[in-house]
């Protein structure tokens, strides 16, 4: 072999062990460290029980690239309660994960974390997602928005909501999805084809009382409040003992200005349901808007020490507490924010 021949078979062996190399970085995920790599099932206990340091922790954990998409899944649901711009980046990087659950999980989180008006902007692009399941995941998470909080996916939203509608009537005989058809409906404000919709899952499952609570918004939309209260008061008659019940008949009740009445149908959810907190924060509200400050902190009170990690109860509990003049108890429920997530908006706004 000459030695022109030699040195360019050298030259191309030295490049082509080059590339390989190259390849093999590019390709091979950076090493997670021990602490970290075994740390998840602490990670999620942190985080679900508010304690010191469960931002941090979880933030890692999502952060591992050779986390499993189910682990991935359970962590974004806790991440509503630990907002930060870190978590906003975590959640935006689980809307363009490779797997389309993981997609459908940080829906639900970006749901947790901006208000409606922002929704859009990090979740609208799904509409054009190449999973069916994923665009509708994403249609169902912009439902109720305004056009002028839809923004540029007004158009694209309402291209996809018909797509939906075309699956789900082809579906008569599931109630759930006859139930999911009535929300479309009624978000394009067809209120007569929500009706119908409404009365047809009904006749196929007569105690669904997600339906009959949709149904009850619907009435109300059409101006029959009377009929809805007869609905109500049917169903009530049949299952005095349903927290749902109760707390669709408080929450009615305050839509129509009766908060006085509403805190009897609320305080009976509480009371059928304890460990609910959505219903307790619903009650406390209330109770703070009948200017009834101490019941409403007590409510509040309730759901912290229920749940450490409830973040929307914590923070509202210390806007109580700061008006009220208790200063000292809105110190202690700050330092315990801040130790639980030092980046909390809340804490950044000087709350």
């Amino acid at each position: 072999m000459t030695k022109p021949r030699r040195t360019l078979l050298i030259s191309l062996l030295v490049v082509l062990a080059l590339g390989l190399a190259w390849l093999f970085l590019r390709t091979t995920p950076p090493a997670v460290p021990d602490a970290i790599r075994h740390g998840y099932g602490k990670a999620l206990e942190q985080a679900r029980n508010g304690q010191p340091g469960a931002a941090r922790v979880l933030y890692q954990q999502l952060g591992r690239p050779d986390l499993s998409d189910s682990r991935r899944i359970r962590l974004l649901a806790e991440l509503h309660n630990y907002p930060s711009p870190q978590a906003l980046k975590l959640a935006d990087a689980g809307l363009h994960h490779a797997e389309p659950e993981v997609r459908e999980a940080a829906i639900q989180a970006v749901l947790g974390l901006v208000p409606a008006r922002q929704r859009s902007l990090l979740i609208g692009p799904l509409l054009d997602d190449e999973v069916q399941g994923v665009r509708f995941a994403a249609v169902t998470a912009l439902l109720g928005l305004s056009p002028d909080e839809q923004g540029l996916y007004f158009g694209p939203l309402q291209q996809v909501i018909d797509e939906y509608t075309q699956v789900l009537k082809a579906q008569p005989e599931n109630v759930e999805a006859q139930y999911q058809l009535a929300r479309l409906y009624l978000h394009n404000a067809n209120l007569d084809q929500a009706q119908q919709t409404l009365e047809h899952a009904l006749s196929l499952q007569p105690d669904n009382l997600q339906a009959v609570i949709l149904q009850l918004e619907v009435l109300d939309r059409q101006g029959r409040s009377e009929d809805a209260r007869q609905l109500l008061a049917k169903q009530l008659q049949a299952q005095q003992d349903s927290a749902y019940l109760q707390h669709a008949l408080g929450m009615w009740l305050l839509h129509h200005d009766q908060s006085e009445f509403a805190l009897l149908g609320l305080s009976r959810a509480v009371e059928l349901e304890p460990n609910n907190a959505d219903y307790r924060y619903d009650l406390a509200t209330t109770l703070h808007s009948e200017e009834e400050l101490e019941a409403a902190q007590k409510q509040l009170e309730e759901i912290v020490q229920r749940q450490p990690a409830n973040r929307k109860a914590r923070v509202l509990l210390i806007k109580y507490w700061k008006e009220s003049g208790q200063l000292q108890n809105v110190q202690i429920l700050l330092a315990q924010l801040e130790q639980q997530n030092p980046d909390d908006p809340a804490l950044q706004q000087g709350l």
